[in-house]
């Protein structure tokens, strides 16, 4: 079938949540994604940072072969060889003791919302005074069941969907004094993005992270650190929240653990652990065998090829790049960020739109998120090459596009950080 057949096949057969753009993939190839012509595109996305070791990884492709040929799924009524190996690679580098394999992200913060409940509940139960309350921070998203958007601050995610679920008050992002304010016995935990993604890119500051810390330990309330974007390695670290020093209680990651296979984890220590008990919480597919085996052959090639280094190293140029950029622009309003996890802020949700599009006419992938921001979140193996490419292209199309554009109302003060 053909683009159009599928466009055409899709309009009638699809619920209709999503706005593709018009390109047909069929293959890729390490950074590259080709389409159904032949063009090779250079992927700055990776499936919205999915797709870690790109596309057609070596291990990735003998971990799926092998173990399909063996067992794809048993239920988690019966062991397998993988769940214990897997969750021992995962508290070896997150410092956390306890997982729980989901399928998606927003799974696994729902886990993670349920859990904090039930803590809470036993914490009650043995006298002390503690509520049920989330405090969530203002541009959060955290997923799409209904306890995950009730923790999105985004109107647009959650006003189609009223009433959500109830008990979440809004915290304004890296605002200490707010958090303060907010923070009571009431609280049950407070949800954190460590790098804010769908809201544009967004570190959490050091304070901020670490008055989170402090009022969870004043209360017993548990510290929820969402990393299914920002974990795994894409910020140059096994997870973001280890740049700052601060442990969660719990921690949530997915999009890269299997490289395009779906599967998420909830991370935690053994107290918060203790709150839950057989037949609470469960899932039918999660940590299957075939997940399970693809995610620590990732895992491991993280390792052996050394990508945590070569993370930080191309991310810092990358970063020093867009800076330069930044500093030649005056449409560019500020650069974010972290390792392979960059956002570019351009002057109006107009610019990007555009810029986002004649990149891709350039055959090179991003997207745009919080309306004015470009996202990149390229494969861990990107190299210096491909980000000169990037980099030329972005210039030259903000060279011809931004006159434009220079009459709009500026996003924000111009500020490279």
């Amino acid at each position: 079938m053909n683009l159009e057949s599928i466009q055409a096949a899709e309009s009638k057969l699809l619920v209709n949540t999503y706005q593709r753009n018009p390109y047909l993939f069929v293959t890729g190839e390490g950074v590259h994604l080709r389409d159904a012509d032949g063009n090779d595109f250079l992927d700055l996305l990776s499936g919205i940072g999915v797709n870690a070791l790109g596309y057609g990884h070596p291990a990735v492709e003998e971990a799926i072969a092998s173990q399909s040929k063996r067992l794809i799924h048993i239920s988690n009524l019966f062991y397998h060889e993988f769940t214990a190996e897997l969750a021992l690679r995962l508290t070896e580098i997150s410092g956390l003791d306890r997982v729980f394999f989901t399928n998606s992200g927003t799974e696994a913060w729902e886990a993670a919302l349920k859990l904090a409940r039930a803590h809470a509940g036993q914490l009650r139960a043995q006298g002390k005074t503690i509520g049920t309350k989330f405090l969530a921070l203002d541009h959060s998203f955290h997923g799409r069941t209904m306890g995950s958007v009730a923790t999105t601050a985004k109107e647009k995610y959650r006003e189609p969907f009223m009433p959500v679920m109830p008990d979440v008050e809004f915290v304004q992002f890296n605002d200490v004094a707010d958090l303060r304010a907010k923070f009571s016995t009431d609280v049950c935990a407070i949800c954190i993005e460590t790098v804010q993604g769908e809201g544009g890119i967004h570190p959490v500051s050091q304070e901020f992270l670490a008055t989170a810390r402090e009022l969870c330990d004043s209360t017993s309330a548990l510290l929820l650190s969402d990393e299914i974007q920002s974990g795994l390695g894409r910020t140059g670290k096994w997870f973001a929240y280890q740049h700052y020093g601060i442990l969660p209680d719990v921690t949530t990651l997915a999009k890269p653990i299997a490289n395009g296979y779906p599967m998420g984890a909830m991370l935690c220590t053994n107290a918060a652990a203790a709150a839950f008990s057989p037949g609470m919480h469960g899932t039918t597919f999660g940590g299957g065998p075939l997940a399970c085996a693809v995610a620590i052959a990732v895992i491991d090639a993280i390792k052996q090829q050394n990508l945590l280094d070569h993370v930080t190293e191309v991310g810092n140029f990358f970063h020093s790049e867009l800076d330069r950029l930044a500093a030649e622009h005056d449409s560019i309003v500020e650069v974010r960020g972290l390792g392979l996890m960059l956002g570019l802020e351009l002057s109006s949700a107009e610019l990007a739109t555009q810029v986002a599009a004649q990149m891709m006419e350039r055959r090179i992938i991003l997207n745009r998120t919080s309306e004015t921001v470009l996202r990149f979140l390229p494969p861990y193996i990107l190299e210096r090459k491909h980000v000169e490419t990037a980099i030329s292209a972005l210039d030259d199309i903000l060279k011809i596009n931004a006159p434009a554009f220079a009459s709009a109302s500026p996003a924000g003060e111009k500020s490279n950080g």
